[in-house]
């Protein structure tokens, strides 16, 4: 066994808080001694004790002279629990594996330094980039302070969401939709715009698969949200974001339970960077798009978008008419279109699962 089979069994725990810890990290820690693991534990809930202490409490005593692996650099300072660097030192952990540094201010660097000035042996780097992967949304959002955001589309071969008519059940198979319910679960808020509402009605939560249902967020430029809308009856947290709405659809909205924001630009359209700001400050620090085509074609023209995920159906609906993935104006040039790296392809089901992150202008 080496360092890496360890780490690996680190990030599996991790990946366990996916969906309950945000904004905090996802973090797994495991404590071997002579060959054997003793104690493990993840970071399970926000304001939960961290992976770190889960594991040094099942390991007990036997954790004197034995090596920790965790996936992200121990914290070195009082949040809402103890730093997890006096408990390690006081345990008497001889090693610890760290697969990569927590971006935190308050962290980056020195927790791995209190370790060193107490004797323990460090080891930075094992599995790095998985485990940068894993926490790809912490990332984002302790370093920018905004949330990660990543648009999620389910479209035809030929690039379409819907017909002519609208009609848009189902492009994607069954397997790929309980699929976007997992994802759901992973993120703080999920954002869609009116059309989608409109035209589909969604409630937006987390059905098929456990999961924390996310915060709903609907853009509604002009306050025309009808308010039979199943996403202003569905129990939850519901935003709805304007740049200008009549006082009486506003208070219609707040009689129901649900917020109105309204953060509009110098033109009186939505802000959307001032919005992820707003956000960010609320602590919100991911967002999940799910469309529709004109949302999508805004936060992707104005480079906020960080990953993109699409379901590709073997469908061909064709039409003119028919509504495209991605609207508005779209680029002159072929060389002036948004370019993505990292991209991946896979299958779920009988669709194609492309993913991939986008270059910022």
């Amino acid at each position: 066994m080496n360092d890496e089979y360890y780490m690996q069994i680190a990030l599996d725990l991790a990946r366990k808080g996916t969906g309950y810890v945000n904004p905090n990290p996802l973090v797994g820690a495991i404590i071997v001694k002579d060959g054997a693991i003793i104690g493990k534990g993840y970071h399970k809930t926000f304001g939960g004790p961290h992976a770190e202490v889960f594991a040094l409490e099942q390991a007990a005593e036997e954790a004197d002279g034995a090596t920790m692996y965790v996936t992200l650099e121990p914290c070195c300072h009082q949040g809402k629990t103890p730093p997890c660097t006096e408990r390690i030192i006081a345990a008497g952990i001889k090693c610890a594996v760290i697969a990569c540094r927590d971006p935190n201010p308050l962290v980056n660097g020195q927790g791995i330094a209190n370790l060193q000035g107490a004797g323990i042996e460090v080891r930075e780097g094992v599995l790095r980039k998985e485990a940068q992967q894993v926490n790809e949304i912490f990332f984002r959002f302790i370093t920018a302070g905004i949330p990660f955001v990543q648009l999620k589309l389910a479209m035809s071969l030929d690039g379409k969401i819907a017909t002519k008519r609208g009609d848009s059940k189902w492009i994607s198979s069954e397997q790929s939709r309980i699929e976007v319910h997992r994802m759901r679960g992973r993120f703080a808020s999920v954002l869609v715009g009116l059309n989608t509402v409109t035209a589909d009605d969604p409630m937006l939560t987390v059905r098929h698969v456990s999961g924390k249902n996310p915060i709903r967020i609907v853009l509604d430029q002009r306050g025309l949200i009808p308010m039979t809308s199943r996403i202003l009856h569905t129990e939850g947290r519901t935003i709805v974001i304007t740049g200008a709405m009549p006082a009486e659809s506003e208070a219609m909205i707040r009689k129901l339970g649900k917020e109105v924001w309204c953060v509009p630009d110098d033109r009186g359209y939505i802000d959307l960077g001032s919005l992820l700001q707003r956000l960010g400050n609320e602590g919100i620090d991911s967002v999940l798009v799910e469309g529709g085509g004109e949302t999508a074609a805004s936060l992707l023209q104005a480079g906020l978008v960080d990953k993109i995920t699409f379901f590709v159906a073997p469908i061909i609906i064709g039409g003119r008419a028919a509504v495209p993935a991605v609207g508005g104006d779209g680029a002159d040039r072929v060389v002036d279109g948004i370019k993505l790296r990292n991209m991946t392809i896979s299958r779920i089901g009988d669709d194609f699962l492309v993913t991939g992150y986008p270059l910022k202008p």
